[in-house]
Parts: C-alpha cells; structure tokens; sequence
C-alpha cells in the first residue's frame, strides 16, 4: 500500500518537475543584465526581477499557445549529417525548399530568435519601456534554448535510446544542484554582434554537435550506477519526488567536463550581446528616462492569464521532459 501511494505521489510530482527548468533560464537573465554598458543597465537593472521572472512565459505559453512549442527547438538533424548543410539558413530559403509546415514540425528556434531581435529593436526605436522588457525577457528564453544540446536533436528527451529524463536532468537538475556552489557565471561584458542570425546558428551547430556526448555519457554512467544509486526521493515544495541522485548528477557533470556550466555561460554572454545589439540597431535611444516604467495592468491581466493555463492546463505539442 505505501509503495502505491509512493509511487501516486511521484506521478502527480511530474507536472511540477517541468518547471524546475525554470531555475536555469531566470539566472540566464539575471546574470545577463551585468554585462551590459552603463547606459543600458541604468534601465535594466531597475527590473531585474522582472526580466528573470518572465524569462519562463515562453514555457508556461507552451501550455496555452499550440504554435509555442516549435520556437524552442530545431530537429537539425533530420537534415541529414552535420553541418547540416542541406537546410538553408536563411527563413524564406529555407520555406521555399522545405515548406513551412514541414519547417515547423522540426522546430524553428533559429529563425524565431532573429524574429524576436527584429521586435527588441523596434521596441527600442519606439522607446517602448514594457514592450522592451517583455521582449527582452523572452528572446533571453529562446536564446538559452538554442545553447541547449538536446534542443537540436530529434532524440530531445532520450526517448529513441531508452534514456528518458535526460532533456530535464541535463538543463535542470544539475544547473539547479551545481550552478551555486560551483559555477562562475561573471564573465566580462556584451559585444555587438554584427550578423546575429549566422551568430544564433553556430550555437545550434555546437549544441547539435554536443548532443550526442550528452546522451553517450549518461548512458555509460548509467552502466556503472545500480538504480538505487542512480535515483534519489526528494522532498521539493513539501512533495516527495523521484529524482536523479547527487551523487549521479555530480558524477555526470564531471564526466561531460563542464559543458553544461559552459553552455550556461555562453548563454549569458549571447542574451547580453543580443540586448546590447538590439539596442545598438535602434540607434542607442536614451533608455534613463524609463527607468521607472514598470508593465501595464493589461500585461498584468495578461501575465495572470499565462500563470492560470499553465498551472491548471497540458503542454500543447511535443513534451520535451
């Protein structure tokens, strides 16, 4: 009997364990806000909480929103063999030889971040105070996503190699358990990037590169851990849950030397650089003056909006953990 209910609470645990993906992306933001230019963190270190709180819509809009889903990944190698050099980089290249439709099911997260920088930047020029920071929370979203090895691999949660869980242990567990503790995430300041689409595609390029490391390390790890080893029940917000043990998690992040810290790393810098570059494209409009804007009551109304589908709905489309 207690086995069963064991077992009950871990099932009704699982919607939750999707959102400790959270953890990773809020830091992204946050940390990101540090490497920008005097100028900009004048207006955007004012909102911080802001710009880490909401860098989670994107996931919570999965819930609500059926187009949502394909912006947070790309199924590059449905392309054929790396570099992938069968997928036109550019979007209407690409439509025409693919079809959208089909570009769609495969994920588009590429090309949906170079849709998000055209809005940053035109926000910017129209001094726009809400609409920059909302937009600059998500874009910061999209672009942690393309840093992440299992978003450019059509096995995205180990599901082809017997190896579910793998998409949320490697972006959440271990950022959550390690990033703390043991991670650096002060790392200069932002650039300017001065072709941001071919930029955001050689990040999907090292992360389909890396995702096969992912999965082949864990599985060799998995060889050498007995299950009670490898697994550990945890009380997370007064609910017992099954997760992957410290001592496995450690253990793999050891073995993948550091790759998830420097892709988390990376994706800090990338946010950075793409605020900074939006912002440069707009003309450097003088941003002190709203400094004090803070989101409307309709966002508001909005953002409530989101939190309810999210907590009371399903994900619509592919579920990554």
């Amino acid at each position: 009997m207690k086995k069963t209910v064991l077992v009950l609470v871990v099932l009704l645990a699982t919607k939750y364990v999707y959102a400790w993906g959270f953890f990773a992306h809020q830091k992204i933001n946050y940390y990101a806000v540090f490497l920008l230019p005097p100028e900009m963190i004048a207006f955007y270190k004012p909102h911080i909480d802001f710009l880490s709180e909401h860098a989670v819509d994107p996931d919570k809009r999965r819930y609500a929103v059926a187009q949502e889903g394909t912006r947070h990944f790309i199924d590059i190698d449905r392309y054929g063999p790396y570099p992938y050099s069968a997928l036109p980089r550019k979007w209407d290249e690409a439509v025409a030889k693919f079809s959208e439709d089909s570009l769609m099911a495969a994920g588009i997260v590429p090309w949906w971040i170079e849709r998000m920088e055209r809005r940053l930047v035109n926000a910017f020029k129209e001094k726009d105070g809400p609409k920059i920071l909302k937009l600059s929370a998500e874009i910061g979203h999209y672009i942690a996503d393309a840093h992440v090895p299992l978003h450019a691999s059509s096995n995205h949660n180990g599901q082809l190699t017997g190896q579910q869980g793998i998409h949320g242990f490697w972006e959440s567990r271990i950022p959550e358990l390690l990033s703390a503790s043991s991670w650096d995430f002060f790392i200069g300041k932002a650039d300017f990037i001065e072709q941001p689409l071919p930029y955001i595609w050689n990040r999907v390029l090292e992360s389909a590169a890396a995702a096969d490391t992912v999965l082949t390390r864990e599985r060799e790890l998995t060889a050498s851990f007995s299950p009670d080893q490898k697994f550990a029940f945890e009380k997370r917000n007064e609910t017992l849950v099954k997760q992957y043990s410290s001592a496995f998690s450690s253990a793999y992040d050891m073995l993948l030397n550091g790759m998830i810290e420097r892709r988390m790393r990376l994706s800090i810098y990338s946010v950075a650089s793409f605020w900074f570059t939006a912002w440069v494209e707009a003309g450097q409009p003088k941003l002190a003056e709203m400094t004090g804007i803070v989101s409307s009551d309709e966002d508001g109304k909005a953002f409530e909006e989101l939190n309810r589908s999210w907590r009371n709905g399903n994900i619509i489309g592919r579920k990554e953990d």
